[in-house]
């Protein structure tokens, strides 16, 4: 996996460190965040989307990311577009 490391949560302390990577061989967006705690996860499992299961897969992972990153997602997007055309 060859990662590109975009950026940290710009308030992290020693203990918390939401994260934002680019996976560039995959072309993903890879993204370190807190748990969202059992009530937010329910109401995430809960959601209905036409087309989609209701419930969250053992594979996937609901996570919280500060509104501060925005810009870092935003940069990680752009890197993920400009692999596809490479």
């Amino acid at each position: 996996m060859s990662l590109l490391f975009i950026g940290i949560d710009p308030n992290t302390g020693d203990k918390q460190s939401p994260t934002v990577w680019v996976d560039q061989e995959k072309k993903e967006l890879v993204l370190q965040g807190w748990k969202p705690g059992t009530e937010l996860e329910a109401e995430c499992a809960a959601f209905e989307v036409p087309g989609h299961a209701v419930g969250i897969p053992e594979n996937e992972a609901v996570i919280r990311i500060p509104a501060r990153m925005v810009d870092m997602i935003r940069e990680a997007c752009d890197a993920v577009e400009r692999a596809d055309i490479r």
